[in-house]
């Protein structure tokens, strides 16, 4: 039986030539048009993304100091509620007692609160010149005091002398200002220390007013 060999079945005789292997060096890569539109190397994009990370999550000391302080507001609009507190525990007394002149000069005209509330929310919220960590302390401050109807509305209707009633507004008045005095020490520290603080119930408020 004959086999067929393919290599002597050809009339053309064979001839190898050495194979050339290419290898481009990394100058010419860098010259290539595809080389120079990666994306990844695009320093106008680069740029754009470090401008815009800092625009949102700007955390230096100015935006902290503000944003620390913005969350005394709620705190001196609702003093008031911790009339029982603060008579029955020395502590806490002592604690807010360096606040007393600012919380003074703050009740020392009526409109005092509202005023501070336009101020914040058209010069600090609504303004897009400060980072939205100030924004956004700010917004969740002003959220918290406006909170603050709810036991003011509370208080005017339902305003017992003494009995149960009595305890019960006692009560309800003291967990407004523990929750007042609690998210005061909480949100300016974190805010000192360039975290970002949120509140129970007024966190997703604020979040939906800055954009």
């Amino acid at each position: 039986m004959l086999l067929f060999n393919p290599i002597t079945s050809l009339s053309v005789p064979l001839t190898l030539s050495p194979k050339i292997h290419y290898s481009p060096s990394l100058s010419s890569l860098k010259n290539h048009p595809s080389f120079l539109t990666n994306k990844n190397h695009n320093p106008t994009r680069r740029k754009l993304l470090i401008v815009q990370a800092k625009g949102e999550d700007s955390a230096d000391g100015p935006d902290r100091l503000i944003s620390a302080i913005c969350y005394f507001y709620p705190f001196f609009d609702g003093i008031q509620y911790g009339k029982y507190v603060i008579t029955q525990f020395t502590p806490i007394q002592v604690l807010i007692q360096p606040l007393f002149p600012a919380i003074k000069v703050f009740k020392s005209f009526p409109l005092n609160g509202f005023l501070v509330f336009l101020t914040l929310y058209f010069v600090v919220v609504r303004n897009p010149n400060f980072s939205r960590y100030v924004r956004f302390n700010t917004m969740q401050a002003i959220v918290l005091d406006v909170l603050l109807i709810f036991p003011d509305l509370l208080e005017r209707s339902f305003n017992p002398k003494e009995g149960l009633g009595l305890d019960l507004v006692m009560s309800f008045d003291s967990t407004v200002f523990l929750y007042l005095l609690v998210s005061l020490i909480y949100a300016s520290s974190s805010c000192l220390f360039g975290q970002l603080p949120r509140l129970p119930i007024v966190a997703e408020a604020a979040d939906r007013q800055v954009l």
